[in-house]
This record gives structure tokens, C-alpha cells and sequence, in this order.
């Protein structure tokens, strides 16, 4: 069976803001969680890596790369949210901004996107697409796949059943990551 290992990239000078498709390079902590990972990593085998095309998931799919050796190929589809006017704010700025809508957002999400920023439901389309689509390799192929967090609790919500919050408990860290195979199986989430 066809399986994919999803990993969050690793930490930016962005971390606590909205950040999406903001392409902030990793940082120093984000270095060290890079290497924290591919210590957990060292029984696995891959024969490729697909890495969002935004930098901070590059960089870590790039020591994946090193490590490896095998090839890496981007794809935008596999991009975080984008939030439009919301992109690199932290939320105390974005409630400064427009307490009224920030309220809304929160009692409405994921219905309602941020000002100027990508729909929910069509994230989840694309998101949803390519992790089928990937699924669908020769069922003896293993595959990093280095992303966002949201793209993975897309994931965790839409093929298991998992709750908004239980998904954002298990994707919040750097460097998490989970395995889901062909069978839609779930292996539990390292951080």
C-alpha cells in the first residue's frame, strides 16, 4: 500500500501570526527542529518528497533531500490557506483592525473567510485533491509530504473524522507529523 508521511515545515520569524502564503525563510529554532526530526526519522525510507512550494516548507524538505536522497518537487497546491488582508498579523492586530468581523470569522469559521483571503471549502478542495491523488501511487511507494498546518488538519477532519480542536492539538507543533496510508489508516502524530 501507497503511504504519505505529512510534515509540518519547521518554525519562521512569523510563528504566532497568520502567515499562509507569506514565504519567510526558517529560523534558528526552526533549524534545530529540523534536525530533531530527522533523528525521529531515521528508520523511514521515502521514494520521493512533495513540499509545498513556500519557502519554510522548502528548506525542511530540502534537508529531507539530504538525508534521503531522493527527489523533491514542489507544488503550490499544497500551500496554507491564504488570508488575504490577514496575511502575517497576529490576532490581537487583527482584532484591533476590525473587531466585528474578527468576532464573526471566529464564530463563523470555517465558513467565513478572512478579508480578501481564500475560502475555506476551496482549500479543503485542493487539499483533499492532491492527498487522493497521491494516494493513488503504486502501492509500494512511500512519500514525504512537507506542508502547512491547516493542509494537515484538513486532512485529519476530512478522512477521520477528527475534531477542529483535536486536528489543532495535533498539528500546532513544528515538525509534527502523521502518516496516512492507502487504506486510510492513521498512524498517531509525532511532535
Amino acid at each position: 500500500m501507497s503511504g504519505l508521511l505529512f510534515i509540518r515545515h519547521a518554525e519562521t520569524d512569523m510563528a504566532g501570526t497568520f502567515c499562509g502564503h507569506s514565504d519567510p525563510p526558517i529560523n534558528s529554532r526552526g533549524r534545530a527542529q529540523i534536525a530533531e526530526l530527522m533523528a525521529r526519522l531515521v528508520p523511514e525510507t521515502f521514494d520521493a518528497i512533495y513540499s509545498s512550494d513556500l519557502r519554510r516548507a522548502v528548506n525542511t524538505a530540502e534537508a529531507l533531500n539530504k538525508k534521503f536522497v531522493v527527489p523533491v518537487t514542489t507544488m503550490p497546491c499544497l500551500r496554507e490557506i491564504h488570508f488575504g488582508e490577514w496575511e502575517g498579523l497576529t490576532w490581537a492586530e487583527i482584532e484591533r483592525r476590525d473587531a466585528a468581523y474578527a468576532r464573526r470569522w471566529t464564530e463563523a469559521f470555517p465558513d467565513l473567510p478572512a478579508p480578501g483571503g481564500e475560502a475555506h471549502s476551496a482549500f479543503e478542495r485542493r487539499v483533499l485533491k492532491v492527498t487522493d491523488d497521491l494516494l493513488r501511487l503504486p502501492e509500494d511507494k512511500r512519500v514525504a509530504l512537507v506542508t502547512h498546518g491547516g493542509v494537515m488538519r484538513v486532512v485529519l477532519q476530512a478522512r477521520f473524522g477528527f475534531s477542529q480542536r483535536h486536528a489543532w492539538e495535533l498539528t500546532k507543533s513544528y515538525c509534527s507529523h502523521f502518516s496516512l496510508a492507502s487504506d486510510v489508516a492513521f498512524k498517531e502524530v509525532s511532535r
